[in-house]
């Protein structure tokens, strides 16, 4: 074994070398030129990373990532006590607490013997995000497992986000203020039940909703937007915003209440409609009132605001043109009381693809109505008398149900209803003498 002396020599006569060599670079090659070969030389030497990092921001203004919403329910579930902060709200109308992690956490899933890291970090966006959205999940694992993380674990945490979605969903109402959708729950009671509407009409109602939420592939294959136009039409009171609500409460639909007096252009209508989500129900109420884009005039169908212009041929786009498969199990209802001073153009089928006539209180609708005021079936000389006659009547079902509320007691509420009818009766004849 060499002595101390010959070790020490040694490392000395290595040390002045290497002094040397550094002193020769400094000399003859350039300091940037040093920099780059010494990154060139780091990479080639340094360990490569057995890790694959994939980035899930939340979206952007437009359209939001499905798949950080997804993730955000799932890892709720997955929180374990190394996690230090926890986001918690109450869901409404359940006496349950939904769990998040916060920005800045990390957590270890495993998943058939796949072990990945999910960590949410925070991230600097423009103004006008909520803090809730400036962040995103960063998704690492060994690279051997990119197929199976991909094509199997994603399908799995998506299948199972959209199972605690279905459990926890509270239905939203959106509408527009100061320029972007804004959202209060939806607590409408109105169900296909309670509904003042002849039996048929309700079955066949919902026999088409039915069909139209388990065709996807149909629509698909055919090469259509999978979306359903309703146009609701009839005189106010008879119902049109009730069934709207009854429509959302069947399907676990949001509403968006959309307001064309609110659009100044088709840009802004462009903006807007992107921003709905899938399984929704875009409402526009009262078209007839919009009469800028009822009757065209030649080519004239713009409404000016300066330079910006809102078109009938804009809202047909979104409606059935190529913007309409901007989304998908899409319904668009518009509401009117007057059909007649609708533009053709928006009644065609593949717009409108099914017209709804609400009329006045039927017998039926009626008897729904007292079964749902005042509990009351057919065992009153008042109801007897308010059956038999009520559609020669012409009153509207909201006309009905406020009569039927003034009173909790059964005989003063009917016999109210059917002086009220008496009187709707006389009003005419007596106007027709004036005249």
């Amino acid at each position: 074994m060499p002595s101390a002396s010959i070790l020490f020599s040694t490392y000395a006569s290595i040390s002045t070398s290497v002094m040397l060599f550094r002193s020769i670079v400094d000399q003859l090659i350039p300091h940037q030129l040093q920099t780059l070969l010494s990154s060139k030389l780091e990479y080639f030497f340094r360990p490569k990373s057995s890790e694959l990092t994939l980035i899930i921001d939340s979206g952007d203004e437009y359209t939001e990532n499905e798949l950080y919403e997804a993730f955000l329910l799932y890892l709720g579930t997955k929180i374990t006590p190394s996690v230090k902060r926890i986001r918690v709200k109450k869901v409404p109308k359940q006496n349950k607490l939904v769990l998040a992690i916060d920005s800045g956490q990390e957590i270890i899933d495993d998943f058939e013997h796949i072990k990945v890291k999910w960590n949410l970090i925070p991230q600097k966006r423009n103004e006008g995000y909520s803090a809730e959205d400036q962040q995103y999940f960063k998704l690492t694992f060994h690279k051997k497992e990119r197929e199976r993380v991909l094509n199997s674990y994603l399908t799995y945490v998506l299948n199972t986000a959209k199972t605690i979605e279905e459990q926890n969903k509270v239905l939203k109402l959106h509408t527009v203020h100061r320029g972007a959708w804004k959202e209060i729950i939806l607590d409408h009671p109105a169900t296909f039940d309670t509904l003042a509407m002849d039996h048929n009409l309700k079955k066949e109602i919902v026999e088409d909703l039915d069909r139209f939420v388990r065709r996807r592939e149909f629509y698909k294959r055919v090469g259509k937007a999978w979306k359903r136009g309703y146009l609701l039409y009839g005189p106010p009171g008879t119902g049109k915003s009730t069934l709207v609500a009854a429509m959302a409460n069947y399907l676990k639909f949001d509403i968006y209440d959309f307001e064309l007096s609110m659009v100044n252009s088709n840009d802004d209508l462009r903006r807007y409609f992107l921003a709905t989500a899938n399984r929704s129900i875009l409402m526009i109420e009262d078209i007839d009132c919009s009469t800028d884009l009822q009757i065209r005039d030649k080519d004239q169908d713009v409404r000016d605001f300066g330079n910006n212009k809102l078109t009938l041929s804009g809202l047909l786009n979104f409606i059935d043109g190529i913007w309409s498969s901007s989304g998908d199990e899409r319904i668009i209802i518009f509401t009117t009381n007057h059909k007649d001073r609708l533009d053709q153009a928006l009644l065609r089928p593949g717009r409108m693809d099914k017209h709804i006539h609400l009329s006045f209180c039927t017998t039926e609708g009626f008897n729904i109505l007292a079964l749902n005021y005042l509990g009351l079936h057919k065992n009153n000389k008042w109801y007897l008398e308010i059956e038999n006659s009520i559609e020669k009547y012409q009153v509207t079902p909201a006309e009905v149900a406020e009569e039927l509320m003034k009173s909790e007691d059964v005989d003063i509420a009917l016999e109210g209803l059917l002086n009220f009818l008496k009187r709707k009766m006389i009003e005419p004849d007596e106007q027709a003498g004036r005249d």
